[in-house]
């Protein structure tokens, strides 16, 4: 690069003075709704023949490694990789005569998503997310960018299919206990019940936990949380297709119960679901996530090293 060029490029780069993206105050985008905004530029000089645009961008990423070959002695990684595209539009600004003089610039710009793309969604695997970018050159150079992450819940998912599952819902679970030391046994049952089992994000899931303790001994506490369960569609560097499930906490609830030997409790909790999250879903709906949800209700069970276990199918549909 000549003293020239450079010169120049450095008068370039210094013409902007800011680059601002204005957008409405909403948390969370739904998918199919619209985004206005506005792209506010600051400019020291006359910038003589500007681009001027404002993207969407939504994309889906992941990444894990694994063993290539478990039957050999050596460890040799291999990265299971995949990526998919869900929006990309830009918007171009017609710049009038071809030049903009010094001072500040407002651009108005609006997008609408599409209606069946994901919600936002990261973990130490993959990513959804959603960007809004606004950016301004000039003799193609990059003067300046600003982009800005976008919150978005999405819809996608065959509702139809959960239709059937809106019948109330009871799981119950029963755990045999030996205590050796004073040549004792019991049991204990945790029974979890829903009055249905599909939510939408920023709901309150309601449930009612009967525990029935068998034993001589206190059943203390019951911890509920709710599971994310991802399976991952990748690719190997020779392009054969890998899979790995992956779960999450989302939530979850500590309930002290006390439960006193030989008695029997009954437990009405809450659990307030986040939004936005993934809706449960399948591969052909995502690309490369399915997503499913389960409500586990665990107990660690007294003076044992048992832990008795409650796993009740949850749907976030949208």
């Amino acid at each position: 690069q000549t003293p020239a060029a450079a010169s120049t490029l450095s008068s370039l780069m210094s013409t902007v003075r800011a680059i601002n993206l204005v957008l409405p105050e909403i948390e969370v985008y739904l998918a199919g709704s619209s985004i206005d905004g506005q792209l506010v530029l600051n400019l020291r000089s006359t910038l003589v023949h500007p681009v001027v645009k404002v993207e969407l961008l939504g994309r889906g990423y992941l990444r894990w490694l694994e063993e290539e070959n478990p039957e050999r002695d050596y460890e040799k990684s291999m990265a299971c990789t995949n990526q998919v595209v869900y929006v990309s539009k830009t918007q171009n600004f017609h710049i009038k005569d071809g030049w903009l003089d010094s001072g500040v610039h407002t651009f108005d710009f609006h997008f609408t998503f599409p209606p069946n793309i994901p919600s936002t969604f990261t973990s130490k695997i993959g990513c959804i997310s959603y960007i809004v970018q606004g950016t301004c050159c000039s003799s193609q150079v990059v003067l300046a960018k600003e982009e800005r992450c976008l919150l978005l819940q999405g819809t996608a998912g065959n509702c139809r299919r959960h239709m059937t599952d809106t019948a109330p819902l009871v799981v119950e679970v029963r755990k045999d206990v030996v205590y050796f030391c004073c040549f004792r046994h019991g049991f204990v049952t945790l029974r979890i019940s829903l009055e249905k089992n599909i939510f939408c994000p920023g709901d309150t899931i309601v449930f009612m936990t009967d525990i029935a303790n068998r034993t001589c001994k206190y059943v203390r506490k019951v911890i509920f949380a709710l599971h994310c369960i991802v399976l991952y569609r990748g690719f190997s560097s020779r392009g054969e297709p890998r899979y790995l499930e992956d779960q999450s906490e989302v939530t979850r609830l500590e309930s002290r119960t006390d439960t006193a030997p030989f008695e029997a409790m009954r437990v009405t909790s809450a659990l307030v679901l986040p939004k936005p999250m993934p809706v449960t879903s399948t591969l052909r709906e995502n690309k490369i996530m399915a997503f499913r949800y389960e409500l586990v209700g665990t107990s660690d069970l007294p003076c044992t090293t048992s832990t008795i276990v409650v796993r009740v199918p949850i749907i976030i549909a949208a």
